[in-house]
């Protein structure tokens, strides 16, 4: 397959369904999500795909605020890491390019910006 950068809504829908479906079976966080979601996951898929719409290309239709509702998650560094190994994953398998680099440039930055506010909550 020809690598490309991710272009809009089709590659951002692509990259959010092939992440969520490698973290519903990773062993770490599948549990975490699935006792957050259980079986609704197209609420969850849905913001994620406007939530990385606008993260990416700016469009201004994610309105959700996300980071108090990983607060009292029992989350810490060995999750995000694995959360950002199967973000770049993904990314690696189908896109190139500056929009690529620069989302999962963001990726990290909101990873790191989560465990800092998370590990500042439980203080």
């Amino acid at each position: 397959m020809t690598m490309k950068d991710i272009e809009g809504i089709e590659d951002i829908k692509w990259m959010v369904d092939t992440f969520y479906g490698k973290v519903r079976e990773d062993n770490l966080l599948g549990p975490i999500f699935l006792s957050q979601l259980g079986d609704d996951w197209a609420h969850h898929l849905g913001n994620m795909y406007s939530f990385w719409n606008m993260a990416i290309f700016g469009v201004r239709e994610y309105t959700g605020q996300p980071l108090p509702k990983h607060l009292p998650l029992p989350i810490d560094s060995l999750h995000f890491n694995a959360w950002l190994r199967h973000f770049n994953d993904t990314l690696n398998e189908r896109f190139e390019g500056p929009v690529t680099e620069q989302t999962k440039k963001r990726a990290e930055t909101i990873a790191a910006t989560f465990l800092h506010k998370i590990t500042a909550f439980r203080s």
